[in-house]
């Protein structure tokens, strides 16, 4: 008999000790209906709600989930919530709902100066700026205040890795603390990673101890003068540098060797909008793909570029 609130839907049945790996791997294929709750069947199993109807799957009644408060938009760095916005009552609201938000801040102007760093306000919490990130395996120590970092970026930094080859020489020239390099030292021989910012370098090396990483080499460098300490001998090359990327692509494209990759990451309004400044250098081949929306009409492009052999 249904009972006020519930709903006739399609579900799968599983075993009890399988119910979370079935959760996920319905949830990432779009499947699970997240609006209902999974329940019991009275047999010792578990009924998962799905959007329509799979292999073996039944009719079954469920609950709705209690309609969830609307929070304010953020974006969640380790333990540290960022509003857009200084709303104290927004920030505390956001705060009490997830016990694992210690801090929540929003920044006090643009990503600026040379080390590419945001000031910013404590709304609610503790006050401190330094975050800890888990991200597929690795862990990451950073201060907010001192070395940029992107949590949004994991999808992109999985990406690359899947492209990486064996025994790779890769050159991050913009590294930060290091989730570029980290990530892409799973697969690659050597990763050298430079950053002009001494905060970052130090985070780094922190970094690369704390996960145990010793095929990183943590450079405190200024990337225009990376071609003078290396010769052209690098596989793929990493341009994680948005706001201004331009002005490094002779570095860049001097340091990789013909037929390796150079990742050029440009924030932009119009699609292609980097391709003209890439005229004159040694490009076989390119591929652009937007990675992330960055602000009304904006976003994060990244472009593959494969190097060809100077004329």
């Amino acid at each position: 008999m249904m009972s006020v609130g519930e709903r006739e839907q399609w579900a799968v049945r599983v075993g009890r000790q399988d119910g979370e790996a079935e959760r996920c791997r319905l949830l990432a294929a779009g499947l699970l209906d997240r609006t209902l709750r999974v329940r019991p069947d009275g047999t010792g199993h578990l009924l998962l709600p799905v959007l329509e109807p799979v292999e073996g799957a039944v009719r079954a009644l469920f609950s709705p989930h209690a309609p969830r408060p609307e929070l304010p938009r953020h974006e969640l760095v380790g333990g540290i919530a960022i509003l857009a916005e200084p709303d104290r009552e927004a920030a505390e609201r956001l705060r009490a709902s997830r016990p694992s938000i210690r801090t929540v801040v929003a920044p006090i102007g643009h990503v600026e100066g040379p080390y590419r760093t945001r000031r910013f306000e404590v709304l609610a919490g503790e006050d401190s700026t330094v975050a800890t990130v888990r991200e597929h395996g690795l862990v990451f120590r950073v201060d907010l205040a001192t070395v940029y970092f992107s949590a949004r970026l994991s999808t992109e930094r999985q990406r690359l890795l899947a492209l990486v080859r064996p025994e790779e020489r890769v050159l991050d020239m913009f590294a930060g603390a290091g989730p570029f390099a980290l990530t892409l030292a799973r697969v690659a021989g050597l990763v050298v990673a430079a950053d002009i910012n001494p905060a970052a370098v130090e985070a780094m090396v922190e970094n690369c101890r704390a996960n145990r990483v010793q095929n990183v080499l943590p450079l405190l460098a200024d990337a225009a003068r990376l071609p003078a300490l290396f010769s052209r001998s690098f596989d793929r090359v990493v341009m994680n540098l948005p706001l201004s990327p331009v002005p490094f692509l002779p570095a860049a494209f001097s340091l990789c060797r013909p037929g390796g990759t150079i990742h050029l990451y440009h924030l932009q309004e119009t699609e292609g909008e980097a391709l003209p400044a890439l005229a004159g250098y040694p490009v076989a081949k390119v591929s652009e793909r937007r990675v992330r929306s960055y602000s009304p009409g904006r976003w994060h492009a990244v472009y593959d570029l494969q190097v060809g052999s100077e004329e």
